[in-house]
């Protein structure tokens, strides 16, 4: 076995098995539900009815609508993977097309059309009711402080249907850790790109999903293996070093610990309750295909359970 396999070997060690806290665990559990608004073909439809231009301004606007009217700037430092000239393609034309407050509406009434057609059976159970309810309370005490998608979405007013009020908590609680994985991120001194790239090269998605999903050149690839290289964190091969593991490893086991704060107030009998009652919803969607299996936000999910 060559040291580029072993090296990819460890980094899905890294990132599947030796980091399974509950903080991921539950983050799995939910990501499928948030990330309906990206993948399902009714936000598009209702992001084109407004005149937006293409999927990644749909993206960029739907997302970033609860932080209000901001510039390309504020976006990229909030998002921090994209190429900034990516966003800036996006944002802020978008708000002459639609304004932050109906982009939020919108979002919202395209998800409850996915979520009707993706699971039908769910919306009349007394499971998404229980979901909803458990949801709603985590992402209340999740936490907000220094961290902007999350406390942008965190006041927003709440929906009356128990699968959009579920759509609403699991987006509050991605947002509340990916901003705390931004904090982690910049701690280890990986840029934007470097994020990218050190998940790959620790066994996630590939290079072309990062590629075509952020649009950091060929270039900016090779300068930010460089400095990878010259800070002992990437080996010749394009694998990550054990010091480059030891960082990567690091960043995620700071992002659990920060979004550990928002489950131990919501409480252990209830944090393993959310956990169950969502983790069939989940299942759906990702058994669906809506998702694809290399994706990149390197969500993955148990074959076994997939249908």
């Amino acid at each position: 076995m060559g040291s580029s396999q072993r090296g990819v070997e460890r980094g899905v060690a890294c990132l599947d098995r030796g980091m399974e806290t509950r903080a991921r665990r539950l983050w799995r559990v939910l990501e499928p539900v948030h990330a309906v608004t990206y993948f399902a073909p009714e936000t598009r439809r209702a992001t084109d009815a407004l005149g937006l231009r293409g999927g990644w301004m749909s993206y960029f606007a739907c997302r970033a609508a609860p932080l209000g009217a901001v510039g390309p700037a504020v976006v990229a430092a909030a998002f921090y993977n994209f190429h900034p000239e990516m966003v800036a393609r996006a944002i802020p034309d978008a708000w002459g097309y639609a304004s932050p407050e109906q982009l939020v509406d919108v979002r919202l009434e395209a998800v409850d059309k996915a979520v009707r057609r993706l699971l039908p059976d769910v919306l009349t159970s007394t499971t998404v009711r229980r979901a909803a309810e458990l949801a709603r309370e985590a992402a209340e005490v999740a936490p907000t402080a220094g961290r902007p998608l999350a406390a942008a979405n965190a006041v927003l007013e709440w929906a009356d249907e128990p699968h959009l009020v579920l759509w609403q908590a699991t987006t509050i609680l991605r947002e509340s850790r990916g901003d705390g994985h931004v904090a982690a991120l910049i701690a280890a001194g990986l840029g934007p790109c470097q994020a990218n790239l050190t998940l790959t090269a620790s066994g996630g998605p590939s290079k072309d999903v990062y590629q075509q999903s952020r649009r950091w050149s060929d270039a900016e690839w090779a300068a930010a293996e460089e400095d990878l290289r010259e800070r002992g964190l990437l080996s010749d091969d394009g694998v990550l070093t054990e010091r480059g593991h030891a960082v990567r490893r690091e960043v995620e086991d700071t992002t659990d610990r920060l979004a550990e704060q928002g489950w131990r107030a919501l409480g252990d009998e209830k944090a393993d309750e959310l956990e169950r009652v969502v983790r069939p919803m989940s299942t759906l969607v990702m058994s669906s295909g809506l998702i694809p299996p290399d994706n990149p936000m390197a969500l993955r999910w148990p074959e076994s359970e997939l249908a």
